[in-house]
């Protein structure tokens, strides 16, 4: 974590050149939970000159009459958590704490993407990421 710490505080540098170092802060980063190993990751990626964001990919529960109706998601089913162009590459990260295990769905959509010229990663936790991350984008690996 020690590494998006950095990039992050010297991102804050650039931008805010004139704030004294004792009142800059940095984010509390954690690879603990999904939603904070997301985090660190679309930081990691926008901090290091590429494009991310989250995909939020569920249906939703609303009002009908004197119930209530699910509608499904719009979205494709099994994409991924993460979108986002490296190095010009469409690149589509998975996020999976713990015992969790992809889907059918998931699956197919890392098929579909792969067949494609996409990149397709399972993100576990951020040490294994960042080394990937070194090993495709820049150690040659594309």
């Amino acid at each position: 974590m020690q590494v998006l710490k950095d990039l992050h505080l010297a991102d804050n540098r650039i931008k805010f050149p004139n704030l004294p170092e004792y009142a800059r802060t940095c984010p509390k980063y954690t690879d603990k939970t999904a939603n904070g190993l997301t985090k660190c990751i679309i930081d990691f990626i926008r901090l290091n000159r590429g494009q991310a964001e989250r995909i939020n990919c569920v249906g939703r529960t609303i009002r009908s009459g004197s119930g209530y109706k699910y509608i499904p998601t719009s979205g494709q089913r099994g994409t991924a958590d993460i979108s986002a162009t490296i190095a010009g590459r469409s690149v589509k990260i998975e996020v999976k704490i713990g015992r969790d295990k992809q889907s059918d769905y998931q699956k197919a959509y890392q098929q579909e993407i792969e067949q494609c010229g996409g990149i397709y990663y399972i993100a576990k936790d951020f040490g294994t990421f960042y080394s990937w991350y070194l090993q495709t984008f820049e150690g040659g690996a594309l």
